[in-house]
């Protein structure tokens, strides 16, 4: 194993095998004990899409915020779901199902399209064309926007949906779905995360899903697969530690390398990253 892929592992905290009841705890202790801690903090919020990720997340501080009301005899512990379309999105029904099976205490839902689209027309107006792929990245941090404003006026946190097989690629907007408070799942992989459903019961077609960010118009559903060029299997398998073929490991490596900013804090002078 490369000095580089060693490095990796390293950084990204997968085990190579898990027990999903051990790891559910470990989860919404870490949420409960955040909170705790941080005593004016009283909500977890989460703009939740329908997929494998946000479920799993949401699932997670749903059931942390359970046990500390029954725990604390606190009853302003909550958990905000919040839909965020743009517009009307296809995979809204998967978005209920969601939500559903978190069991949120409360939902909100905003469509982003009205302030995105503004933001888009007042910077094509200034002179500043606007490519579909930056729109995309408009969506991602309006929606975070909305999401602490949320927070914001209720006491309350962001989780993230950032696990380590998402993080390895950087495959997510910076500042935008990549800026949060707290995220939870970072340690497992796509896998790992998808035996945490099936130990909490999720229907199956969320944690099916087929991956995709969803941000493009010019290229609407594109699975993350297809966008990274690797299969999220061949990425669990390299953070396990198991055998890839050379071409998907350089690919792997290669996004880890270009995406490390996003891993990293604002940079300033006293930091290496820079020289």
């Amino acid at each position: 194993m490369t000095e580089l892929r060693n490095q990796i592992i390293k950084a990204m905290q997968v085990k190579p095998s898990i027990d999903p009841k051990e790891e559910i705890r470990k989860s919404v202790d870490f949420l409960k004990a955040y909170l705790k801690k941080h005593s004016f903090l009283k909500t977890l919020v989460l703009g939740i899409s329908g997929g494998q990720d946000s479920t799993l997340v949401g699932k997670l501080g749903q059931i942390a915020v359970n046990e500390l009301r029954e725990e604390t005899g606190d009853i302003s512990y909550q958990f905000i779901a919040i839909r965020l379309p743009y517009g009307e999105q296809a995979d809204e029904k998967d978005a209920m199902d969601a939500i559903e099976f978190i069991g949120a205490d409360k939902v909100v839902k905003v469509n982003v399209k009205p302030g995105v689209d503004a933001t888009v027309q007042t910077l094509e107006e200034s002179g500043t064309p606007i490519k579909d792929f930056v729109k995309g990245n408009i969506k991602a941090r309006q929606r975070m926007i909305i999401q602490y404003a949320i927070a914001g006026s209720n006491n309350g946190a962001v989780l993230g949906t950032d696990h380590s097989a998402e993080s390895i690629t950087g495959f997510y907007t910076k500042f935008g779905d990549g800026g949060t408070d707290i995220n939870p799942i970072f340690r497992l992989n796509k896998r790992q995360g998808k035996a945490l459903l099936k130990e909490l019961g999720a229907p199956k077609h969320l944690y099916e899903k087929v991956p995709t960010a969803d941000l493009e118009e010019d290229k609407p559903s594109l699975p993350d697969e297809m966008a990274l060029g690797v299969t999220y299997d061949q990425i669990d398998d390299y953070l396990e530690g198991k055998e890839i073929a050379e071409a998907a490991a350089q690919t792997i490596e290669s996004w880890y390398v270009k995406t490390e900013h996003k891993r990293h804090l604002p940079i300033t002078i006293f930091d290496d990253f820079w020289k």
